[in-house]
């Protein structure tokens, strides 16, 4: 009953989705394979593998979550074919670009049943893995009716999410399709107990941690162009990095830098929005504040090269991580304006001291990791902000107690990734899957937890 009547609402908005897919431009390139109209091409080296892992990631953000992952399950099972579906443009060149050589990948379906038909007959998955918080009711009932079995890797429910999902209307189909879920590995204990809360079977629920603690410092080869120098910036100069930054936290990041400005004249400011077809946007608003502005893509082999206060925005993808090494602080965004926040230990795996709003239920945790070991500090507006960077530009002790603390969250919080492949390696065909050897993984678990 519950799927006769999600399959029928969806049927009804589906022309409401088909315009919002296509007036996002991010999401506008994949949807022929999304709606089941492009089939998928499979090389001959694929096509030679024995099983296919799919896994799932929305976008940008959960393809870095789970790339560490999907390089373990490669270096675990050579011969498997690994498929890495996602929503938008973004996550695709995230796909390509952080595991090129090591996965595939596709668009995902859209989950209308004949399509999600469509892309599992063409995939023929042995094990679906998706990513935090992307629950298809179509694609999970048609993987069990095939005796595939899905994992939620990294799972979290943000607090909108657990009471929306709370509400008596729909908490019978919450239910009914968390119980297609072969097994729920989630970031925290407070995530555990959600899920079980929605009606998951306490068996199949566990806390492994978050991934992203595990995700390794981005290489930085001998030519790298992302650098102060390549910026046209000198040893001299200071760099504040703020981003994947939301409509809102621009202007209030720019409002801070410009009260910085006169009392430390080698500061420079990189921002970085998180939708990058945000720029000429970004770049307007700063240029109407009387700032000297670039952007990456346009501003040549120097764009930050001169005197006096200047900002760059950063329009391209795949850079941002690498230049937070060279930030003396950072800004994740996100948290200002009420979106719930990004990953926060892109800067903390660099050792920089991290600076955030209110807004992080989606990264809730670690937040609370960095604001405890004061690796990390939040900053109510742009004047709190202002007066945070001011404090650590000044006192460059507190700069390193940041800096030590930092690293040491992450360091104390690994192990993630492997109590996750363990997990996993369960419920591949030909390997161990005994209820047993399930239950002593859950008490061993359990264990290293206590």
């Amino acid at each position: 009953m519950w799927y006769l009547f999600y399959n029928s609402l969806l049927l009804l908005v589906s022309p409401i989705i088909l315009f919002v897919l296509l007036a996002k431009q991010r999401c506008r390139r994949g949807l022929p394979q999304r709606l089941g109209l492009r089939a998928d091409r499979v090389s001959a080296e694929s096509a030679g593998r024995a099983s296919c892992i799919w896994i799932h990631a929305v976008s940008l953000g959960e393809v870095v979550a789970v790339a560490p992952l999907v390089r373990e399950l490669r270096r675990r099972y050579p011969e498997t074919r690994l498929v890495v579906s996602t929503v938008t443009e973004t996550g695709r060149e995230a796909v390509e670009q952080r595991l090129e050589g090591v996965a595939e990948h596709r668009y995902a379906p859209l989950d209308f049943p004949w399509v999600v038909n469509q892309a599992i007959d063409c995939l023929k998955p042995s094990l679906y893995i998706f990513v935090e918080t992307e629950l298809w009711p179509n694609i999970l009932r048609s993987l069990r009716r095939r005796n595939v079995p899905s994992i939620l890797v990294n799972g979290r429910l943000s607090t909108r999410s657990f009471e929306r999902q709370r509400l008596p209307l729909i908490r019978g189909f919450y239910r009914t399709m968390l119980n297609m879920i072969s097994c729920c590995l989630m970031q925290s204990e407070r995530d555990a107990q959600r899920m079980i809360e929605l009606g998951a079977e306490p068996s199949r629920v566990r806390c492994t941690g978050n991934i992203k603690f595990d995700q390794p410092i981005p290489q930085v080869s001998a030519g790298a162009v992302v650098s102060k120098a390549a910026l046209g910036l000198t040893d001299r100069e200071l760099l504040v990095v703020a981003g994947s930054t939301h409509p809102g936290e621009e202007e209030a990041i720019v409002n801070a830098y410009q009260m910085l400005s006169p009392d430390f004249p080698d500061l420079r400011l990189v921002l970085a929005p998180r939708h990058i077809e945000r720029a000429a946007q970004v770049e307007l608003m700063i240029q109407a504040k009387g700032l000297t502005v670039s952007r990456r893509s346009t501003g040549g082999q120097a764009p930050m090269a001169g005197k006096g206060a200047r900002v760059l925005v950063l329009d391209t993808r795949g850079e941002l991580a690498l230049l937070y090494r060279e930030a003396v602080v950072a800004f994740v965004g996100g948290t200002l304006a009420p979106v719930g926040g990004h990953n926060l230990l892109e800067p903390a795996v660099w050792g920089k001291p991290v600076l955030f709003g209110p807004h992080t239920d989606h990264c809730a945790e670690v937040a609370a990791l960095l604001v405890n070991a004061q690796g990390g500090r939040v900053v109510q507006d742009e004047q709190d902000l202002a007066q945070g960077l001011r404090e650590l530009l000044r006192d460059p002790a507190i700069q390193q107690r940041m800096v030590a603390a930092a690293q040491r969250v992450v360091a104390d919080n690994q192990g993630a990734l492997q109590r996750s492949a363990d997990i996993i390696a369960t419920y591949l065909p030909g390997r161990e899957t005994s209820r047993l050897a399930r239950a002593q993984q859950g008490h061993e678990l359990s264990s290293r937890q206590s």
